[in-house]
């Protein structure tokens, strides 16, 4: 979602109560559906909109697109899957709100390939020397992309795509220069004063001068507020480059006196954004909770009051963090898309957009393992395989919700591991593949509901002990050895299973957590051990074959070292030679009990 001006989130305290229709919080209260998804569509339906149904997100291009942009891409997805499930052609389309023009330079940028770099390390200078130009109009520091605009557009398609998300791409520049904004731009100029009436609601800065349009200097390429005359028959108006506050700095207009046309500009955003929803024919928008006190409130009424059009079917939702703090595209607090797929299967990471959206979360990092075990959970809810008799209302919840949102997850990974004719395919080349056509879609439900639930998903923790070995071979045998394979799976079950294995140890290595050493499994390390020491490891490898508890084997170490008199740091470094040949690793109990029960008796026993 485009951020807009600074100055366009102001508050006023004349807002005129909102139509009770336009309500954002439409996620709050009694919902038609336990998946919220599906509750979003029954609104849209209710209204009775014209085919194809056009889903909308946005943003303003600046610094780094990261997981948090991608809320109304993978939101919206969930609600277009919910309709076209319905039978519903459905259109999403994501706007680059790329006439914006540059207001201030990020500190961090990405390339195409999703590498976050420093400023200096690009040509800073295509941007430093553009302050107050539109995106598209600022060269691409990166060299690769016709402007910065295109190159920060390219990253968001790629992270969609990335996702096996069918999204259109639509840049704001192209929209005014081909014409498809003229209408709304001269309708807005020649209803000036309701417009200027509606907005004096909810900005405190609307004269008897303002002038709802922001021409691009001819002269120094900067946009420019300052509007001196309106010739509605010629479609052009007339312009001073003046002043552009941005935040706490100003950009200087270089004083050019000039004219440009309705389709050199650009409409504020508390227009432009209503005026999109009129251009594109847009029926539902998600966006965060900043909007829904912001520019909704001013953007609906506007479309009301304006443009006398109803506006979409809205969806406040909160946004999530990053290991506990905000998000920052400017400053380079980000994780993208890319380095999301690096640790996860891009299922796990659409499986985090079903969450509810109205409630705030965390993306933790350094707790991936958690978010895993609630995909499998998850997953199993949908194949009946949850263990337990009783079933408590929570659970029959889970499982409303996982038959509703379980095949749109799953179905850009089925297309991806399954060709068209239904065969395995064997190590593809993208995770995921959007369905976009009713026969491909079909045929994806068949696979999920028939071949696909053989699947077998290793636990996350397991994976990343498979990962302290770097051979295929033996992963394969360590993960049928402990059960997690079935002897007689398919080729493809195994090789699926295992794939989880590089995510954990990337999840592993960028965490440095106790799965981030080398296991010495192909030979035991030549240790030095007296009578006591060997005696005490025997007493440990007979607890770890009846216990797999890891407080309790934690415990149990302390408790066999007090027992032979062995200093305790001593007996855990032991330990450390015994399975890392170091003298330092992990928790040790805790990390026992997560090994294959059978390596680690044999390691305790010093056997080969």
């Amino acid at each position: 979602m485009s951020d807009g001006p600074a100055s366009d989130d102001s508050g006023d305290p004349t807002a005129r109560e909102m139509h009770p229709d336009d309500d954002p919080y439409v996620l709050q209260g009694p919902q038609s559906h336990p998946f919220w998804a599906e509750a979003v569509a029954d609104q849209i339906l209710a209204r009775d909109p014209d085919d194809p149904i056009v889903i909308k997100g946005g943003i303003s291009p600046s610094g780094v697109p990261h997981l948090g942009n991608m809320n109304e891409i993978v939101r919206g997805y969930f609600v277009a899957e919910a309709l076209r499930e319905r039978d519903y052609e459905v259109r999403q389309v994501f706007t680059a709100d790329d006439r914006d023009p540059l207001r201030k330079l990020p500190r961090k940028l990405a390339d195409l390939d999703g590498n976050v770099v420093e400023l200096g390390d690009v040509n800073a200078g295509a941007l430093g020397r553009n302050l107050g130009k539109p995106y598209t109009d600022i060269p691409d520091p990166f060299g690769c992309c016709d402007s910065y605009g295109e190159h920060f557009s390219n990253l968001i398609e790629r992270s969609a795509e990335l996702l096996g998300i069918p999204v259109e791409m639509v840049s704001n520049t192209e929209l005014y220069e081909s014409g498809e904004f003229e209408d709304v731009t001269r309708h807005v100029l020649e209803h000036r004063e309701q417009a200027r009436e509606v907005l004096s609601h909810y900005q405190d800065k609307v004269d008897e001068e303002y002038v709802p349009f922001n021409p691009i200097c001819e002269d120094c390429g900067k946009i420019t507020e300052t509007v001196t005359d309106i010739d509605l028959d010629s479609g052009t108006v007339e312009y001073v480059c003046t002043d552009m506050e941005a935040g706490d700095q100003t950009i200087e207009g270089c004083g050019h006196e000039g004219t440009a046309t309705f389709r050199e500009g650009k409409l504020p955003w508390r227009f432009e954004w209503p005026g999109q929803w009129q251009v594109l024919g847009v029926d539902h928008e998600p966006f965060g909770k900043d909007h829904a006190e912001g520019s909704w409130p001013s953007g609906s009424d506007v479309a009301r009051n304006v443009f006398e059009n109803e506006p979409p079917v809205p969806m406040a939702y909160e946004w999530f963090t990053l290991n506990g703090e905000p998000f920052s595209s400017s400053s380079g607090h980000v994780i993208m898309v890319q380095d999301t797929l690096e640790m996860l299967e891009p299922e796990v990471l659409r499986y985090f957009f079903t969450k509810d959206p109205s409630k705030a979360r965390d993306f933790t990092v350094e707790h991936l393992d958690h978010l895993v075990d609630e995909f499998d959970e998850f997953e199993r809810n949908y194949y009946g395989e949850t263990e337990g008799e009783e079933r408590t209302d929570a659970d029959e919840k889970a499982e409303e919700i996982a038959d509703a949102a379980y095949p749109p997850t799953i179905r850009p990974t089925v297309a991806a591991r399954f060709d068209e004719d239904g065969d395995p395919v064997s190590t593809p080349e993208r995770g995921s593949v959007a369905v976009v056509d009713s026969t491909r879609r079909a045929q994806a439900n068949d696979l999920v509901d028939g071949p696909f639930g053989e699947r077998v998903r290793l636990p996350y923790t397991f994976a990343a002990v498979l990962g302290m070995t770097d051979d295929p071979d033996l992963r394969e045998e360590i993960a049928r050895r402990e059960g997690h394979v079935p002897d007689d799976a398919p080729e493809w079950v195994t090789e699926f299973a295992l794939s989880r294995v590089e995510n954990a140890r990337e999840w592993a290595r960028r965490t440095g957590n106790e799965f981030d050493y080398e296991l010495k499994r192909s030979e035991m390390p030549d240790v030095d051990l007296d009578p006591d020491t060997e005696t005490a490891l025997d007493e440990l490898a007979a607890f770890v074959e009846t216990h797999d508890d890891p407080e309790e084997i934690q415990g149990e170490i302390y408790e066999t070292a007090k027992r032979h008199d062995i200093p305790v740091g001593e007996f855990f470094s032991v330990g450390y030679r015994l399975f890392f040949d170091d003298e330092e690793g992990p928790k040790l109990g805790p990390f026992l009990a997560k090994l294959d029960r059978e390596f680690v008796l044999t390691r305790l026993r010093r056997e080969e």
